[in-house]
């Protein structure tokens, strides 16, 4: 993926920076797609759950193997596909028995390479093998949380952790926040960083561009009136002078609200804050 800087011929073009998609531009492969609702930020009684959601380009959602099962068979990258759902890439590749699937795509991979999935794999961009079999130091995307439940950690643009090391039965991952946590070594893993890394470059430019994407815009709560944000009301532009907080008032300068108390035994060293 290259950057595609837009000549300022007029105000929405200027300063657009885009992604020129040297990707496979027709349909996805029908069989492993399913139509997908557009819910508009509401849950099944009709209220907003998701704010700031609406509108935006009808998709068809691409079912993705994150779980990698199919172990010891070979599979050719047959074209590398935009994804409307996700930013990274994905990869559809067919098997030796002529079964169709779609992986979420590594950076630096080619049409035509073979990948495997299982314990004896080659340590090779692409291949998916259990943490226990991969060597200390290799970047990895697409991590299980337990053995068998599919890829959870490291799956959008650009993103990878690393396998730091073994302690017992479990191996100690450092990932991109800077956390460091331990997985069980049956988990799966896939080598190598997630494709279209330049995603995080990229520039917007208009506002249309983002009701595409199904993004509608957000009013600023020192905009509204005291009984709809904390920070509404007040003579001319003021906050009222305490901290910025939600709508509902809770804190947006880094209130811990992790609640999770079983997995704690599982994190290393926590992220790094901001």
């Amino acid at each position: 993926m290259t950057l595609k800087i837009l000549k300022p011929y007029t105000k929405s073009t200027r300063g657009t920076v885009l992604l020129s998609r040297d990707v496979w531009r027709g349909k996805p492969h029908k069989a492993l797609t399913r139509g997908k609702k557009s819910t508009g930020g509401r849950n099944n009684f009709g209220r907003i759950t998701s704010r700031g959601k609406g509108s935006g380009h009808k998709k068809r959602y691409r079912l993705v193997d994150f779980q990698r099962n199919k172990e010891n068979m070979k599979a050719k990258i047959e074209r590398i596909e935009y994804d409307p759902n996700r930013s990274a890439n994905i990869m559809l590749v067919k098997y030796e028995d002529g079964q169709m699937s779609y992986f979420i795509a590594p950076n630096d991979i080619s049409v035509g390479d073979e990948i495997v999935s299982g314990p004896n794999s080659e340590i090779k961009i692409g291949n998916c093998l259990p943490l226990y079999k991969i060597p200390a130091g290799t970047q990895i995307h697409n991590i299980e949380m337990s053995p068998g439940s599919g890829g959870k950690i490291a799956r959008s643009a650009g993103s990878s952790a690393q396998l730091s090391g073994v302690d017992g039965l479990y191996s100690i991952i450092k990932l991109a926040s800077g956390e460091t946590r331990k997985i069980i070594s049956t988990a799966k893993a896939t080598i190598g960083i997630v494709s279209n890394p330049d995603q995080k470059n990229r520039k917007i430019g208009k506002a249309g561009r983002n009701r595409w994407l199904g993004k509608r815009p957000s009013v600023r709560g020192v905009a509204m009136n005291p009984v709809d944000h904390p920070h509404g009301g007040g003579e001319g532009k003021t906050s009222g002078g305490r901290s910025p907080v939600s709508p509902w008032g809770q804190s947006a300068k880094g209130l811990k609200t992790r609640k999770n108390k079983r997995t704690d035994k599982f994190i290393i060293s926590r992220r790094k804050k901001r």
